[in-house]
């Protein structure tokens, strides 16, 4: 069988990673599988990229003009919402033409438009669709947040300035949507049961199947390693209690980096030897800006690509914390969690799910800091610290190893393609 997969970017972002490592699932469990991206970011010969040109980016700009425009020239929620509006065309497509199933992740800023969508399933091939966020279900918007339109038609939509109005924006891309999708047949996998919830009750996917597959996670890569050589190699203190933030961009609001703060300066409060105690790693673009922000030392990383120097880090740490305000399934979590490194997050998305809450980590009550720190503390001083890393370590094992997701996929393949009817 021969799949192609095709998301916006190969390595950036993480539904990009989640995307390249199926991929690599796939192919480990006899299926012929490539990426197409517009992005690519290595060598790998299954990975193949859009020809680049000036039309990409001008596709990229044009939607943002059109979304802009919509929100009275303001700046606000201007990367929150996708329109479609403009992609490429892929069905000519040597790649495209071969695949026996096309299997969409995350296709948004200029990826595919929804008329190339609609192009795609006209042509007949089985097309699976992996939600990374809300976006395929609701009519511009990634993450809802408390918005409940799109459980009938979106309009008067929050992500636009002044809440706009009714037939604005988001309900004109809504009805499109609803009849593209009412005229063909897709299959939709979300990443989370929380998801999967939001997706059931979308008046856009009524109909259509919906399955919960988590992400892969190739746990002969991401598992325990030496605490002290892991340290070592990254020029860490070896005498520290070391808790561990990391984002693309550390500064995304998303990210949850206003209650990081909050909660650094609680536990710097409440407890005064944790001052001298305890420091914080941080990963990602403008990470060197924390060291002025927290009561902590702070060891900040540039934004890291190669999975084994992560693999380092998280073993090089006590505590992985997310305090991110939007999520689905996130993949440090699970990757953490398979190097034996608990994690403290807040109650949103699919965290709950990950997080067994004091059993494995500490899932915090949202948008809270005090609950967050009490978080954070309990966990460094848990006197059964080495169950909880045990617990992390087994969760991520049974649920997302790399051959039992591709088997989960697989098996959906063969249901879209008829091949076991």
């Amino acid at each position: 069988m021969r799949v192609l997969l095709i998301n916006t970017s190969e390595r950036i972002g993480g539904a990009a990673v989640a995307a390249s490592r199926l991929m690599e699932a796939l192919k480990n469990n006899g299926i012929k599988a490539k990426l197409l991206v517009r992005d690519k970011q290595t060598e790998q010969i299954t990975v193949v990229a859009l020809r680049r040109s000036w039309k990409l980016v001008w596709k990229f700009v044009w939607e943002r003009i059109v979304i802009w425009k919509a929100n009275r020239f303001k700046k606000n929620n201007l990367f929150a919402v996708d329109i479609a509006n403009a992609g490429t065309d892929i069905t000519s497509l040597p790649e495209f033409q071969q695949a026996d199933v096309i299997h969409l992740h995350w296709i948004n800023q200029g990826m595919l438009s929804l008329k190339n969508l609609e192009k795609i399933l006209a042509s007949g091939k089985p097309v699976v669709w992996t939600m990374h966020d809300m976006w395929p279900c609701t009519g511009i918007c990634h993450h809802a947040r408390e918005c409940e339109n799109y459980r009938q038609e979106c309009g008067s939509c929050p992500f636009l300035y002044g809440n706009g109005h009714r037939h604005d924006l988001s309900y004109r891309v809504f009805r499109r949507k609803q009849r593209l999708y009412h005229d063909y047949s897709l299959s939709f996998v979300t990443c989370s049961h929380w998801l999967e919830e939001k997706a059931r009750q979308s008046a856009l996917t009524t109909g259509h199947k919906i399955v919960c597959i988590p992400n892969p996670l190739n746990i002969n890569l991401f598992k325990p390693h030496n605490k002290v050589t892991a340290r070592e190699r990254l020029k860490l203190p070896s005498n520290k209690k070391l808790i561990l933030f990391g984002s693309v961009k550390i500064t995304d609001k998303r990210k949850g980096i206003d209650y990081l703060i909050g909660s650094c300066n609680i536990l710097a409060n409440k407890h005064a030897e944790l001052k001298d105690q305890l420091a914080v790693v941080a990963f990602g673009k403008q990470s060197e800006q924390l060291a002025d922000l927290l009561p902590f030392k702070v060891y900040p990383l540039d934004f890291v690509q190669d999975e084994h120097q992560l693999v380092d880090i998280y073993n090089a740490v006590d505590l992985f914390v997310t305090p991110s305000l939007e999520e689905n399934l996130p993949n440090t979590i699970m990757e953490a969690m398979a190097c034996g490194t608990p994690c403290v997050g807040f109650n949103v998305g699919g965290i709950p799910e990950m997080i067994d809450h004091l059993h494995n980590g500490y899932v915090a009550q949202y948008k809270s800091s005090d609950d967050f720190a009490n978080g954070i503390y309990w966990a460094l001083t848990d006197p059964d610290y080495p169950s909880l890393c045990e617990q992390a370590c087994r969760k991520a094992v049974s649920h997302y190893s790399e051959s039992s997701v591709a088997k989960r996929y697989i098996d959906l393949y063969n249901k879209v393609t008829g091949r076991n009817a």
